[in-house]
């Protein structure tokens, strides 16, 4: 993974994963694939918990809860863009000032993807060392995930 402060309040960040744009893409949109990976490693996200309503204007919501106290962290967000399997982005009005997330699907040619993250109005407490190796470490569970299908 790599990621960049683009700006006051943005992150971009790009992985490479060992897939087709076409899987990574519907991994990332079916609550059925998504409860297998979505969250940091300690945290886990129920499939009742995820609603994806794929199309502009849809749901993008999930619940994730700590594996150790219980706590939930709900997502709220509705999608802007849907264009499988090219990119999707949604936003999340419940953060102050609207956090924007796309993300482009890039296929590499080789049976890989490179997938673009960008975010804007990103919160501080979601771009400290902490919350990004969190990312991080639900990139490891993705790539865990990936391997199985």
């Amino acid at each position: 993974m790599s990621d960049e402060l683009s700006g006051p309040g943005e992150l971009t960040i790009k992985r490479v994963f060992n897939a087709r744009p076409e899987v990574v893409f519907e991994c990332m949109t079916t609550p059925e694939h998504l409860t297998h990976f979505w969250g940091p490693i300690g945290m886990s996200t129920p499939l009742e918990g995820i609603t994806i309503e794929p199309r502009p204007g849809g749901r993008f919501e999930t619940v994730m809860v700590s594996d150790e106290t219980g706590e939930r962290y709900p997502v709220i967000g509705v999608f802007v863009d849907f264009e499988p399997p090219n990119k999707f982005s949604f936003t999340e009005a419940g953060v102050e000032g609207g956090m924007t997330t796309s993300i482009i699907f890039n296929d590499l040619g080789d049976g890989r993807t490179e997938t673009v993250t960008h975010q804007t109005n990103v919160p501080p407490m979601l771009m400290s060392p902490e919350a990004r190796a969190g990312l991080e470490t639900s990139f490891v569970k993705f790539d865990a995930y990936l391997a199985t299908l």
